[in-house]
């Protein structure tokens, strides 16, 4: 069955686009047909993949609100498995606009449905906020991927996401589902990581993917080559990571 996955976390700098980007090129790379949606008017999904801002045209700001088809929007990447809806600045000023437009809260889904048979995987990069953007792709999903940096103030302000997520399961989307918490940035060297790590494994009960991505230079180096990080060094720990992820939620179904 196809999956729609959206990467969330209101809190920035816990890798969410990072997530994004090497979970969809990895399940690519197992030759799963995947479409990245940069839902995130910082556009760093886009420009991790080597493209740029799409303007008001294009991208995922002319079909939510303009109302452009996916197809339309919809662009190749060096990843023959692997498609993107870009984004870009344009992207800001969209809650504000479809604050006036029908079904606002379902725009996303609705544009997305047509391409579910044609991609088993879509994932979409959510913004580091809880407004009507990351509404709509909690509801455009089936389920969730919450990183979660090791560091102190990690659990801050996720009791909110999962508020939100409870309060979309009970007036849009009754389905939705969460795969599970993804430990990022983790350092082997410091206490701190191993505490938050045995914290958050505590406090979510079993719902922590096996995977942990580890903190490494040349995972933060590929986005500024515009490659996801198999394709910029596959040899690379955060690579092994991001692999072993894919595997993971394939594996999940």
């Amino acid at each position: 069955m196809p999956k729609t996955l959206a990467i969330v976390n209101q809190k920035g700098g816990a890798g969410k686009t990072t997530t994004a980007v090497n979970l969809a090129a990895c399940l690519a790379a197992a030759e799963r047909r995947t479409l990245l949606v940069d839902f995130d008017s910082q556009g760093n999904a886009t420009s991790g993949l080597g493209f740029d801002d799409p303007g008001s045209d294009g991208g995922s700001y002319a079909m939510i609100v303009n109302g452009r088809t996916p197809q339309s929007v919809i662009e190749k990447t060096a990843l023959d498995h692997l498609h993107i809806i870009p984004s870009g600045i344009d992207l800001i000023g969209a809650e504000m606009e479809m604050a006036q437009l029908p079904r606002r809260e379902f725009r996303l889904r609705e544009a997305l449905n047509p391409l579910r048979p044609e991609y088993p995987y879509i994932l979409i990069d959510c913004p580091p906020s809880l407004g009507l953007l990351t509404l709509n792709a909690l509801v455009a999903a089936d389920s969730l991927i919450i990183p979660l940096q090791c560091e102190y103030y990690a659990l801050e302000g996720l009791s909110k996401l999962l508020r939100t997520v409870s309060l979309v399961q009970s007036r849009f989307n009754p389905g939705l589902k969460t795969d599970g918490v993804l430990l990022t940035m983790f350092d082997t060297r410091t206490a701190l990581s191993h505490q938050v790590a045995a914290d958050v494994r505590a406090h979510f009960n079993g719902h922590i993917f096996d995977t942990v991505v580890p903190r490494n230079v040349r995972l933060s180096e590929a986005p500024s080559h515009g490659k996801p990080i198999i394709l910029y060094d596959i040899n690379s720990t955060g690579a092994s990571a991001y692999l072993r992820l894919a595997g993971e939620v394939i594996a999940n179904g």
